[in-house]
């Protein structure tokens, strides 16, 4: 499996209006997204939170959703697979900063206690149940790789993170999804971190189950689409 960069084509999408709920923290398609993106690729403070995509549309849509500002920089990394590999890609960094001179703070409220995120710092999906679709595609394009196996002619889809307890609630979600897909051990990493593979057999299913109804929402990222139905195309013309 290659690194999974993205595709950086000049090409587009326009961005949909995003309809979302006063509150945050409220059962939404577009909360579901916004809080995937954020346990797969961001932190939450008392005073701020940081999500950090490869997608200038994807961080468009999430800062639609959450309001923040969006910054854009070129950033070298180790591939969480294989630490011999250095991966070079745009990156675009959401910021939301609390009134640290309000008591309201962060998404009006003082601590992270009234944030999805429990005195450990594990993610609480309660809220989000009803949108699992949603929730599961932040998730996968936070910290998750679409890409076509040359050697044996198939789609794969693993889950990368540091948080192993992350990583378990992701395989109860894939679980509960209507695909329910086998799912490979959880390993480790060569740099520290966990992972674990959607079987080949199921991530054709899973894949266009997670982005079926994407287009009426909005809610994805264009390059990440376009890598898993090119990954598709590729494996179907093998067969």
């Amino acid at each position: 499996m290659s690194p999974d960069n993205g595709d950086q084509s000049d090409e587009r999408e326009p961005l949909l209006s995003v309809q979302s709920p006063a509150d945050v923290l409220a059962g939404h398609p577009t909360t579901a997204y916004f809080w995937g993106h954020v346990a797969a690729s961001g932190a939450v403070s008392d005073g701020s939170l940081e999500v950090v995509t490869s997608d200038e549309r994807s961080a468009e849509t999430l800062s639609a959703i959450a309001g923040g500002d969006v910054a854009r920089e070129t950033t070298s990394r180790e591939y969480a697979h294989d630490t011999s590999i250095t991966r070079t890609a745009e990156e675009y960094t959401l910021t939301l900063d609390g009134d640290r001179g309000s008591e309201e703070g962060l998404f009006g409220r003082s601590t992270t206690a009234g944030l999805p995120v429990d005195g450990r710092g594990n993610y609480r999906f309660g809220a989000f149940s009803s949108h699992d679709r949603e929730l599961l595609r932040g998730l996968l394009e936070g910290c998750g790789t679409v890409c076509f196996k040359s050697s044996q002619g198939t789609v794969g889809i693993s889950f990368v993170h540091d948080d192993r307890d992350l990583l378990e609630t992701v395989r109860d979600l894939l679980g509960d999804c209507p695909v329910d897909p086998p799912l490979g051990d959880l390993s480790e990493t060569s740099s520290g971190g966990y992972w674990f593979g959607v079987d080949d057999d199921a991530a054709p299913e899973l894949g266009r189950w997670l982005y079926d109804d994407c287009e009426e929402t909005g809610l994805y990222a264009p390059s990440r689409r376009r890598k898993l139905e090119r990954s598709l195309e590729q494996a179907e013309g093998l067969e």
